[in-house]
Parts: C-alpha cells; sequence; structure tokens
C-alpha cells in the first residue's frame, strides 16, 4: 500500500530540486490524496458458501469472475487478540501465485489480494472474491 507520507516527501523533493512549483506540487499532492483514498475505501463483495475459516487446500476460489485453486490457509501473523491469516492461491493456467490475506475477526471488513510479483506480494484491486 502507498503511504501518503512517502509520497508527498517524492513530490516535495522534486520541488527543492526545481523540477516542480509549489502550486504542481500542492495540485500532485491531492491527486495522489484522492487515488489513495479511492483504493482504501473500495470494499470487496464477498460470496462464501462456507466460513473463511473453513477453506482448505484444493479447494476453488474465483477473484473477479477468474478461478484459482487453494494451495494453502494459514496464520502469518498472530497478533495475540487476532490473527492475520493468509489463503495462498495459484492459477493452475499460469502458474502464478496469488493471496488473500484478512484478520479472522473481521475477515469481510480486512480482506485483501495480493499477486506475487518478483519476490514480493503486491496488493491488487479486485470487486468480488468467491468460494
Amino acid at each position: 500500500m502507498v503511504k501518503t507520507k512517502t509520497v508527498k516527501k517524492e513530490v516535495k523533493d522534486k520541488a527543492k530540486e526545481g523540477k516542480i512549483s509549489k502550486k504542481e506540487l500542492n495540485s500532485e499532492i491531492k491527486t495522489i490524496e484522492k487515488k489513495i483514498d479511492v483504493i482504501e475505501k473500495s470494499e470487496i463483495k464477498i460470496n462464501a458458501s462456507r466460513p473463511i475459516a473453513q477453506i482448505i487446500k484444493g479447494d476453488k476460489a474465483k477473484v473477479d469472475g477468474k478461478e484459482y485453486v487453494v494451495d494453502a490457509h494459514y496464520v502469518l501473523i498472530d497478533h495475540g487478540s487476532t490473527k492475520e491469516m493468509a489463503i495462498e492461491l495459484f492459477d493452475p493456467k499460469t502458474d502464478k501465485d496469488y493471496q488473500i490475506r484478512y484478520f479472522d475477526d473481521q475477515a469481510e471488513k480486512t480482506i485483501e489480494f495480493y499477486e506475487l510479483q518478483e519476490i514480493i506480494y503486491v496488493r491488487k484491486q479486485v470487486a468480488k472474491i468467491e468460494w
């Protein structure tokens, strides 16, 4: 996820180097903040045939209509009062890896979809997840 402070710093650095005026700087920052707000506020619709905790290896999941196979379902980080969970997915046609991440006590509000690119998972914007 893009951090607003990091983006602001990059834009301000450009302004210091004389590559951008203060007016352009403020305009660019506002545009970036609006884009970040849209990404952070968009909700993912969930169509669940059973509780998310019951998903196991070999199950099928659909993300925006595309079918994936579940490879694993495990605790990513145990925060004590809640657990950050990960469901590893792969696309059998392209052999690419993906993850669904969520917190076990608020799955519907915290669910996110990631794609493995090179060596890190990058968050992808999706509209609907089904299992």
